[in-house]
């Protein structure tokens, strides 16, 4: 009754079926482990330690930047060079714009420092000049903005002194000198500067690294997980259907039930 499997036809389909199965098992495991190594990154960004609460670690040590070291507070010390306004960015639910000052380091590259946020917009706000001479900055370290982060604007056109995106990338154009591909946030008001009151600057929160939290990326692998799964046990459903319908025409043939074809 089973003979039809050796034909030609029932040939193709087999191997179609002993390949696409393990296929669909080893992309459906492939997207498992990335899920699981996101909730992995995900438990340990939630027991690391409040940024606040690490003892700071030079600039150099902790880059480049990475879901390890992203939030770490950086001490670094130079001088305030350019400044930029980065419009388009909310706190507390309040549009305004982040304070970036450039810091030129002893090495010559400078590290991109927002020293806080202001409400409104550029142009209609005044800006807390930065401190002059050399200081010492302590700021958790974040990662150089891409076109996925919040508050991006990648529109062009902004006046000169404003910038869409926090990065070196962007900001290479713009000075004569060359920056770190990173950026810090103060967590607190500067010494001797504006406070957090009415009118100051208010301080930027670090944000979590992206990668570290179980996003929308993580549950996507989670749904190409089942997705690829599904596919392989249709498959396995489909073969069995056909060769079960097959057998029972060739039953049927062979007690006259049905005509032959041929």
């Amino acid at each position: 009754m089973y003979r039809f499997l050796l034909t030609p036809r029932w040939w193709g389909i087999n191997l179609f079926v002993v390949l696409a199965i393990p296929f669909c098992v080893f992309m459906g495991t492939w997207q498992l482990g990335r899920f699981e190594d996101r909730l992995q990154t995900h438990e340990q960004a939630e027991d690391r330690p409040d940024p606040g609460t690490r003892s700071p670690a030079p600039l150099d040590e902790l880059l480049p930047v990475s879901t390890k070291t992203s939030g770490r507070p950086a001490v670094t010390k130079g001088t305030y060079a350019d400044q930029f306004l980065v419009p388009g960015r909310t706190l507390d639910d309040r549009d305004g714009f982040y304070v970036l000052d450039l810091l030129r380091t002893d090495s010559g590259k400078a590290l991109p420092v927002v020293r806080g946020w202001l409400a409104g917009s550029p142009g209609s706000t005044d800006v807390p000049a930065a401190p002059s001479g050399e200081v010492t900055v302590t700021g958790d370290l974040q990662a150089s903005e891409n076109s996925g982060t919040t508050g991006v604007d990648l529109s062009g056109g902004l006046p000169d002194g404003q910038l869409g995106m926090i990065s070196a990338a962007s900001l290479v154009n713009l000075v004569p000198y060359d920056v770190y591909d990173a950026w810090v946030t103060l967590p607190g008001p500067e010494a001797g500067g504006p406070g957090s009151g009415a009118g100051g600057l208010k301080p930027v929160p670090a944000a979590a690294a992206q990668g570290s939290g179980l996003d929308l990326k993580a549950f996507q692998n989670l749904g190409y997980t089942c997705e690829w799964f599904v596919f392989g046990g249709f498959v396995l459903f489909m073969w069995f259907r056909l060769v079960r319908r097959e057998a029972e025409v060739a039953r049927d043939l062979r007690l006259g039930l049905a005509a032959d074809a041929d």
